[in-house]
């Protein structure tokens, strides 16, 4: 698949790949920091997500080979990949698929292992909006205020939403295969041999989708493994804490 993408900044290659529910603009603001330091970022949509194509299959598999497709249809000599969160075991899979197109990972909150189903109440806040019958973005806001409680995950989520006419909005991630695929997200992204490249794992201190307790686990795997903890930030590090995040990436590579 043929994935969009945007490039900002120019120098030495950094691909990111966003989370669910998120896009490559989530990681803008972010990618002019790391341009100020002479890295290229490469910011993409995943498939079924900001303006790449939907597809009915939403795996990790396929979307590894659709970063790789990129990756060599760009001509990019072994860049620095970093996923977030989904886009994490996106990262993953694809150094466990194809280790020699990638220099080193950088995986933000979140780790290999299985995750149980815990977007349920989010998904169904999105599926209880009616896009044929709403006509203002402030309409679709109200629907979620009353189901999501949190300001800045409603806005997120709001961010997605488009005019695909001037009547009509829609959702730019695909809704319905996430609703159906939604326990492939979770889904564990383990190798089945140890891999030599080095990799930063980064938590969000207040986050908790990364056990501290399971470090041990993550290096029988990832010999090389580093680990950084960003203070003060949960699961959204790039926007809670952007300059420390910023240290610990320039550190790494």
């Amino acid at each position: 698949m043929k994935l969009n993408y945007r490039q900002v900044g120019a120098g030495n290659p950094i691909v990111i790949l966003h989370g669910l529910f998120g896009m490559s603009d989530n990681w803008q603001s972010f990618a002019r920091m790391l341009a100020q330091n002479n890295l290229a970022a490469y910011l993409v949509d995943l498939r079924n997500h900001g303006q790449s194509p939907h597809d009915s299959i939403h795996n990790y598999s396929v979307m590894a080979a659709d970063v790789a497709e990129l990756i060599t249809d760009l001509h990019l000599q072994q860049p620095v990949v970093l996923g977030h969160s989904m886009g994490g075991k996106v990262a993953m899979q694809l150094l466990i698929n194809n280790p020699e197109s990638v220099s080193k990972l950088i995986v933000v909150d979140i780790a290999p292992y299985n995750y149980p189903v815990h977007h349920r109440e989010i998904l169904d806040a999105l599926l209880s909006i009616n896009l044929n019958e709403i006509k203002s973005r402030g309409e679709a806001e109200k629907i979620l205020s009353d189901k999501i409680d949190d300001v800045g995950t409603r806005q997120f989520l709001l961010k997605n939403l488009y005019w695909i006419t001037p009547e009509k909005l829609e959702w730019r991630f695909n809704l319905p295969v996430l609703n159906a695929q939604i326990e492939e997200v979770g889904n564990a992204t383990w190798p089945s041999v140890p891999i030599n490249t080095e990799v930063l794992f980064i938590r969000g201190e207040n986050a908790g989708y990364l056990d501290t307790t399971r470090y041990n686990e993550i290096i029988q795997w990832y010999p090389n493994a580093q680990f950084e903890t960003i203070a003060n930030a949960g699961h959204w590090v790039q926007a809670e804490q952007p300059k420390l995040l910023l240290e610990a990436i320039l550190k790494f590579i």
